[in-house]
């Protein structure tokens, strides 16, 4: 049986793949995989995995005669249609868990350079404008004390409450189910989404993809914010509005933003190259070495089991395949 993976990862899941007797091709193109060559190259084989930059719609997914299943290299899977592969009879998995950790750093870490305008101190002494202390000197934002509002309070998000409760952050968060463990372990308390926005300090966005979300973060959400507010995205860039929240940015409606991901990635609204009042993440949520190597890991083991004849354990679209 043979396994297509689209771009280069970490050689763990080459090796476990071969290791179980597959033939395994990678992509070896600089820039992610177009629905063509995915259709061309990818229609012979037994297994794919795909990468979140691949979008694997019905079209694609018809051409695909031979395919058992696409293993997402991510937590996230909305650039595959799971229906139409569940129809087809193709399992469709993903890597939850295993980057939590790494994606929660990055978030942590926007939260406290934009606060601090770290990037912004950083240009300034480059730029050679130090001349000595100064008490009034690129003042930031303080955390210890405030409060931050963690909306989606799943794995990553729960982790992220976790860094925050040790700069004695108080926690608020909005979530379709109540966080037993946020509110027994760090005393967090969940509210609407309109009180979150209202009452946070700092906001930080974990919520999946889908119709529901989709702008979640508007133009009314944005109002509803402090001044003072720090706002982080690290889940999919169209979960926000981004043009308003470029113009809240502008008019310093907001204080700061961090983002990792955007709305037309990869491309990147060029307004946020002109202000200073923004970090901004070439999408490396999850770019450590530990992480990717688990989600390679994960990712190969979803298609052994699945090629096997088994059900892979990290199924999205489980109600196709429903005994």
């Amino acid at each position: 049986m043979k396994v297509f993976i689209t771009r280069k990862i970490p050689d763990i899941g080459v090796k476990l793949l071969r290791n179980s007797g597959f033939k395994v091709k990678v992509y070896e193109g600089k820039k992610p995989i177009t629905p063509k060559e995915l259709i061309t190259i990818g229609k012979d084989f037994d297994a794919i995995i795909t990468m979140l930059t691949d979008k694997v719609d019905e079209n694609v997914i018809s051409h695909f005669n031979k395919l058992k299943i696409i293993s997402n290299f991510a937590v996230g899977y909305n650039n595959i249609d799971i229906d139409a592969a569940g129809k087809r009879g193709i399992y469709v998995t993903n890597t939850p868990g295993v980057l939590t950790e790494s994606t929660a750093d990055t978030a942590f870490a926007l939260l406290i350079t934009a606060a601090r305008r770290i990037i912004e101190c950083d240009k300034f002494m480059r730029e050679g404008k130090f001349i000595g202390w100064d008490p009034l000197l690129l003042l930031g934002m303080e955390m210890s004390g405030k409060t931050v509002g963690i909306i989606g309070a799943g794995r990553i998000g729960s982790a992220l409450a976790r860094r925050c409760s040790g700069f004695n952050m108080k926690i608020l968060y909005s979530s379709r189910n109540k966080n037993e463990y946020l509110e027994n372990t760090l005393k967090a308390k969940k509210v609407s989404l309109k009180a979150l926005l209202q009452k946070s300090d700092f906001i930080s966005i974990h919520v999946p993809l889908n119709k529901e979300t989709y702008h979640l973060i508007g133009k009314k959400e944005i109002e509803l914010m402090k001044k003072t507010a720090v706002f982080v995205n690290t889940a999919r860039g169209e979960v926000v509005d981004e043009k308003e929240l470029i113009k809240a940015l502008k008019s310093k409606k907001i204080f700061a933003a961090g983002f990792d991901v955007y709305e037309g990635e990869p491309n990147v609204n060029k307004e946020l190259f002109k202000l200073d009042n923004v970090v901004l993440l070439p999408h490396v949520g999850s770019a450590t070495f530990e992480s990717r190597s688990k989600i390679a890991e994960l990712a190969a083991k979803n298609v052994i089991l699945a090629l096997k004849g088994k059900k892979p354990v990290h199924l999205v679209n489980k109600k196709y395949f429903d005994d």
